[in-house]
């Protein structure tokens, strides 16, 4: 087949996805899971990936919901039947031209250049292949949230969104953090874990605004710098950790640190921008609904591939129905915990 370009793009996704299909006895290894109202199995096999596959979900314990099924295939040449990925051609890419051309034939998808690693998704029939030049060669930030464009696409079918969001709550009830890295989002997700909050994720949380804002939690990875690391005593929390991930960041596991186990919803009151303040105590003040946007809105698209309109759309809506505020962040954990279970349990400052 010719490199790939906007012409031949949604032969070859669909190429990709009936090679893998009919390929299917051939994958080593089965995994599934129950997430919210969907049943992920993914084929693949044995290395980092599966590994992460097994790892990084919160299995849905008590959803009510019926659960669709979903089918992921990880295909590379390594595996009977599977040929290598193609190239992108000379052609000019861009991302909005690669993912409305999809659109147009009801798929969605994904390219990252460097690797010639493809990701293609039949939302229709819920069937997708993340489709590699060998075993382990995905992007580093893969196994953290693995699989996580084709979630994306799945819910974003369903009118749901992932977020790139913490979250933190008490008696069902919570309030999203966002913003750019170095904020103190993923800090004062461990914060409160520490001291007795719950958490639905700490980068990554999916949405439904079809009730209210509720926030359901899907990855069970969470990660601090060497000086969080060290500042929330995780050290003596975890007895051992592994190496620095991609990031120069320690990677662990909601249920590593929390005190019960990670709860199916949280039902938002809020939405908050965390800033480091250098003070002693933490506060918590109104923000523009515009900065709050700013915090959620940027990164969350980035780095969702496709369904850009309509993911500017979900998240002004989101923060049209949230009240938005500042946490600028103290020095001690406990405090900061405090602060929000505090705003929580009122319902407001």
């Amino acid at each position: 087949m010719p490199k790939v370009n906007l012409d031949n793009l949604a032969d070859y996704a669909r190429y990709v996805l009936a090679q893998a299909e009919r390929c299917s006895a051939n994958f080593p290894l089965t995994r599934a899971v129950r997430l919210p109202a969907l049943t992920l199995t993914t084929r693949l096999g044995p290395g980092g990936l599966a590994d992460a596959v097994v790892d990084g979900f919160i299995a849905a314990r008590d959803d009510d919901a019926p659960a669709d099924a979903c089918r992921i295939f990880v295909a590379h040449p390594g595996i009977n039947g599977i040929a290598a990925p193609e190239s992108w051609g000379n052609a000019l890419f861009t991302q909005h031209g690669f993912a409305t051309r999809l659109a147009e034939a009801g798929l969605r998808g994904n390219h990252y250049h460097d690797l010639d690693f493809w990701q293609f998704y039949d939302p229709e029939r819920r069937v997708g292949v993340q489709l590699m030049t060998a075993q382990d060669s995905f992007p580093p930030w893969e196994p953290g949230a693995p699989l996580r464009p084709f979630l994306h696409w799945e819910y974003a079918a369903r009118g749901m969104r992932l977020a790139h969001a913490g979250s933190l709550g008490i008696g069902g009830k919570g309030v999203l953090l966002a913003g750019s890295g170095g904020a103190g989002k993923s800090g004062t997700v461990v914060a409160g874990l520490l001291n007795g909050l719950d958490s639905v994720g700490d980068d990554y949380v999916l949405i439904d605004l079809s009730g209210g804002v509720t926030a359901h939690p899907l990855f069970s990875t969470l990660k601090q710098d060497p000086e969080g690391f060290r500042r929330l005593g995780l050290k003596e929390r975890l007895g051992s950790h592994g190496p620095l991930n991609w990031q120069g960041k320690y990677q662990f596991r909601v249920d590593d640190i929390a005190t019960r186990p990670t709860p199916s919803r949280l039902d938002m009151i809020a939405l908050m921008v965390p800033q480091i303040s250098g003070g002693e105590a933490s506060s918590i003040m109104p923000v523009s609904r515009k900065d709050a946007m700013i915090a959620l809105a940027p990164s969350g698209i980035a780095q969702m591939p496709g369904e850009r309109e309509s993911g500017f759309r979900f998240f002004s809506d989101l923060t049209r129905r949230l009240p938005c505020y500042r946490l600028s962040l103290g020095t001690r954990p406990d405090e900061i915990a405090g602060t929000i279970a505090d705003f929580i349990t009122r319902g407001g400052p």
